[in-house]
């Protein structure tokens, strides 16, 4: 990671605490909103921040780990950093499940917190919130973890914790001073917030990476989260060679699923036995890697990914350490040159005849899930393309991977490989306290929802209007259907629910019952108007029984088609 500083002018010392230290080093980056839930601790962080006003807006929660998911959503959706603050030990700990969701997504997320008093650090007498070593366990999942233990340091160390969630391959950073040192004033620099310039482009392997692109009969581009701003790029790219544009979870609305070049992870894995070629952008290649069988035993991989250890992981025949956008820009100019370019028009043709044969082939299986798919159609035909979906580990949610059309990145927020259960609802809070006027919808479970359903405290206080499309199957749905499958019959996966919508009105949101597609439908436009205008969230209640014959994991993990 090479880190530049912005400004190379010295400023004088200012005399500041360090907790106001690292809250004037947020201001510097551009930082707008924290969600955080003080503590004892934490109390001069707090402090620091209510000094600075409005500049900053403070967002609370009634978990830790919503606060985290609160700035993983938020981060999700608007490729900006995302800032959650809590307290040491049992704080960071259950912030923990969403720093690691951040991580394995790729997504920037800094955390602030605090430690037990310097004098008592490594000592193990049982201090309030003591944990052996806090930074060594954060160290152990995230991109970087400091301490302060002096004003003086706070300002490098924010800086160089922020270039760390941000810059090359973001992730998680975070940031603890001492309780005792929070409040200690003292002369520190000023913030100098830092570039992470990405790693230069390598013409001589971006040339042959064009010619394997150009010399391809069957190529496919597979993106993932790293590829979102590659978007006009890539399809064009993907116009000019006949190739389809495969995308999982993070890689969502790259290309549009509406274009005859977006395919889904059910719809690529038609093409796959036959690729000849594949362009990786931005993507930990999950699909080709261990979901997708029948790997084409001739198969070149190109992989371009701005982190140099992936390439280590995945062992491509072309690795390309570069920012995906920058590369994917460069290979579009080289195959532009004459005598370099993709196929001839016929050729071309024939390959988007044979896009098209592949999604008319999968399409009536994908269909036939139901009545998951009708229902993810009715959410979509609300919900315009600028608004946001928020998936779930539930079986609608999977199925949203295969049925839900994305028009646009970012659009389509998901846990990724984590699959962290309950992340839904608190990650949809941050993603409209982002962007407070956008439609934002949180597919939810029943067993999912109560991860943090308490948190619709939190969306009715500070005016987040998401709407909750809650399907109720009395049962860890997923986690039952498993079972029955493989051992013949359930066990501690059923559930006794309370009355959803009595309990979202309890809180002083918006509840509703549905039932069937169409009716939702028509509920969620009124919900989705409602909850704009009231500023408040609303949960839509919807009872679906669980059919274990109904599953997409014969498209999330399909079977080899040999032999």
């Amino acid at each position: 990671m090479i880190l530049t500083p912005t400004s190379t002018t010295e400023a004088a010392p200012l005399t500041r605490t360090t907790a106001q230290a690292m809250v004037d080093g947020l201001l510097a980056h551009g930082v707008d909103t924290v969600f955080g839930l003080p503590g004892v601790q934490t109390y001069p962080l707090f402090e620091a921040l209510a000094e600075v006003g409005d500049r900053i807006r403070v967002v609370g929660a009634r978990h830790e780990q919503a606060c985290g998911y609160m700035a993983f959503g938020y981060a999700q959706a608007t490729g900006r950093l995302g800032v959650c603050c809590v307290v040491p030990g049992p704080g960071v700990l259950n912030a923990s499940t969403a720093l690691l969701t951040a991580q394995w997504t790729s997504t920037p997320v800094l955390c602030l917190t605090s430690e037990i008093p310097s004098t008592y650090l490594g000592r193990g007498l049982g201090h309030l919130h003591e944990m052996d070593d806090q930074q060594a366990t954060l160290r152990s999942f995230t991109s970087w973890a400091g301490l302060a233990l002096a004003p003086s340091q706070a300002p490098a160390m924010l800086d160089e914790a922020i270039a760390h969630a941000c810059g090359g391959r973001p992730g998680v950073a975070t940031l603890a001073a001492p309780w005792d040192v929070l409040p200690v004033s003292g002369p520190v620099p000023p913030p100098n917030p830092r570039t992470v310039a990405p790693p230069p482009l390598d013409e001589g392997l971006l040339a042959r990476a064009a010619e394997l692109l150009a010399g391809a009969s069957r190529p496919m581009i597979l993106v993932g989260g790293g590829a979102r701003d590659t978007g006009s790029t890539v399809r064009s790219l993907a116009q000019l060679l006949g190739a389809p544009v495969v995308s999982f979870r993070g890689g969502r609305g790259i290309v549009s699923d509406a274009d005859p070049l977006g395919f889904t992870c059910g719809e690529g894995f038609e093409l796959w036995p036959d690729t000849d070629v594949m362009l990786a952008l931005g993507s930990r290649q999950e699909l080709a890697w261990f979901r997708w069988p029948d790997r084409p035993a001739d198969l070149t991989t190109i992989a371009v990914d701005i982190d140099p250890h992936q390439h280590v992981r995945t062992q491509p025949t072309l690795a390309i350490t570069a920012d995906a956008t920058q590369a994917a820009t460069r290979l579009l100019d080289l195959l532009r040159q004459p005598g370099r370019g993709g196929p001839d028009e016929v050729t071309r043709q024939a390959r988007m005849t044979r896009m098209a044969e592949a999604k008319d082939r999968i399409r009536p299986g994908i269909v036939a899930l139901q009545p998951h798919v009708d229902y993810l159609r009715a959410i979509r035909d609300v919900l315009p393309d600028e608004g946001f979906l928020v998936e779930e580990i539930t079986q609608v949610g999977f199925v949203s991977y295969l049925a839900f059309p994305v028009t646009r990145p970012r659009q389509f927020i998901t846990a990724g490989c984590q699959g962290t259960l309950g992340f839904g609802f608190p990650t949809a809070l941050g993603v409209k306290a982002a962007f407070p006027e956008a439609p934002v919808v949180s597919l939810a479970g029943d067993g999912g929802f109560l991860f943090g359903a308490m948190e619709l405290a939190t969306a009715v206080q500070y005016g987040l209007g998401v709407v909750v499309v809650l399907f109720d199957n009395a049962a860890y749905g997923n986690v039952k259907a498993d079972q029955q499958r493989i051992y013949g019959r359930p066990f501690g996966s059923d559930l006794v629910n309370p009355d959803f919508v009595a309990m979202a009105r309890s809180f002083g949101a918006d509840g509703y019952e549905s039932s069937g597609p169409e009716e939702l439908r028509t509920t969620l436009a009124t919900a989705l108007t409602r909850a704009q205008e009231r500023r408040r969230p609303a949960v839509l209640h919807v009872t679906m029984p669980l059919d274990p014959s109904v599953t997409p994991w014969p498209f999330l993990m399909p079977a080899s088609r040999r032999g």
